[in-house]
């Protein structure tokens, strides 16, 4: 009989093989598996610490809750609840305190109102108009309201309302300029500005220099030919309009106008200005009493 030990490749214990006679003559080999190395139980106990440590935290935390006694997880657990408790209290009252400090606090209420782009209309008048309430709080403004109160007046052509934190409004106005007037003649109520949307918007108590007269059967924004004369002066070159002393028209395509030399110009439409007006120059400097550029390709002059 004889025994021979090898050690496997595999790093695990040794193996004896003994072999013995079989019944047939032969010999059997029996494998005889002797007990683990240190080595071999410190790889195991590595691989195990190893394993151990793939664990997510969350494996980990519900491990160590199940080893503590039940009377200490039962503790943890209303020391969790409490602590939920208190942190939704505390962000409901935030959230109070916000909307009481936003809604309904003086404490970023208006404390002033901001004007600018006024000239003409006094800033004072402005104010009392916007009739912005003192100490109500910003967010509850309606800057809406407070800008069709101020676009209401007369001398306001655009209005703009904003709030500047933490407590001023601004009111931006842009205030209309005349670019004509009108006389109601006599036992009118006087003469009256127009500016160029043909908004009647002040009246003064003598004819302004400079302005031409429109001399109109009605003035009105809401009519179609005073729309027309004052589109036309408001796009004529500034050298041009200087000249103009009266603007008249019977309908919104035959708008014409009389200049201080005494020449009757019929401009007709507010379309092609520049070409009208390069058109016009070199026809003034030719005799006549009448111009008409109304169609600029084919412009006339009448004696």
């Amino acid at each position: 009989m004889s025994t021979r030990r090898r050690t496997p490749s595999g790093g695990g214990g040794e193996d004896t093989r003994r072999r013995t006679p079989s019944r047939g003559g032969g010999e059997d080999t029996v494998r005889e598996r002797r007990r683990p190395s240190e080595e071999d139980e410190r790889d195991r106990a590595a691989l195990a610490r190893e394993r151990r440590g793939r664990r997510s935290d969350e494996e980990r935390r519900r491990t160590r809750v199940s080893a503590r006694p039940p009377a200490v997880r039962n503790r943890s657990s209303r020391q969790v609840e409490i602590r939920r408790r208190w942190v939704a209290l505390l962000s409901v009252l935030t959230v109070l305190a916000l909307v009481y400090l936003l809604f309904f606090s003086p404490m970023l209420g208006v404390k002033d109102v901001s004007v600018s782009g006024s000239r003409a209309v006094p800033a004072d008048q402005i104010r009392a108009v916007a009739a912005v309430p003192a100490d109500k709080p910003m967010l509850r403004l309606s800057t809406d309201e407070i800008r069709d109160r101020v676009a209401g007046m007369p001398g306001i052509a655009t209005v703009e309302v904003s709030r500047s934190w933490p407590n001023t409004v601004e009111i931006t106005v842009t205030e209309r300029t005349a670019i004509a007037f009108f006389d109601s003649g006599p036992g009118g109520d006087g003469v009256h500005l127009v500016d160029g949307g043909g908004v009647v918007f002040k009246t003064v108590p003598a004819r302004p220099p400079g302005l031409p007269e429109l001399r109109l059967p009605k003035v009105s924004a809401d009519d179609p030919v005073t729309r027309a004369v004052t589109a036309v002066l408001g796009v004529l070159p500034e050298q041009l309009l200087k000249q103009v002393t009266t603007a008249t028209a019977k309908t919104p395509a035959s708008v014409e106008f009389t200049l201080s030399s005494g020449k009757i110009v019929r401009w007709g439409t507010a379309e092609q200005t520049d070409r009208k007006a390069k058109v016009l120059a070199a026809l003034l400097t030719q005799e006549g009493r009448i111009y008409d550029v109304a169609a600029p390709e084919l412009p006339t002059i009448t004696s």
